[in-house]
C-alpha cells in the first residue's frame, strides 16, 4: 500500500513540475497593430498619439492621477429640503 502513497505523489510531483515550467515558459510577445485601442478608453485626438511607451506611459500615470484626485475630492453637500 505504501508504494500507491509514493506513485500518487511521484505523479503529483511531476504534473506540478510540468504546471511549472509552462508557467515559467518564455512566451512570445504578442504583436498589436498600430491602430488598437482599449475598449472603453478615449480615443486619442488626431495628431496627439504618443510617439514611444515612455510618452505613453507618463500620459498613462497623468491620468490615473487626475482619476484619483477627482476620486479623492470631497462631496459637496447637497441642501436639504425643509
Amino acid at each position: 500500500m505504501r508504494i500507491f502513497g509514493l506513485v500518487g505523489l511521484l505523479v503529483a510531483l511531476v504534473i506540478v513540475g510540468l504546471l511549472a515550467k509552462k508557467q515559467l515558459a518564455p512566451i512570445a510577445a504578442p504583436t498589436l497593430p498600430a491602430t488598437t485601442s482599449v475598449p472603453g478608453a478615449p480615443a486619442p485626438a488626431a495628431g496627439t498619439a504618443p510617439t514611444n511607451a515612455r510618452e505613453q506611459s507618463q500620459k498613462m500615470q497623468q491620468q490615473y492621477k487626475q482619476a484619483i484626485d477627482a476620486a479623492t475630492q470631497p462631496q459637496r453637500k447637497m441642501p436639504e429640503d425643509n
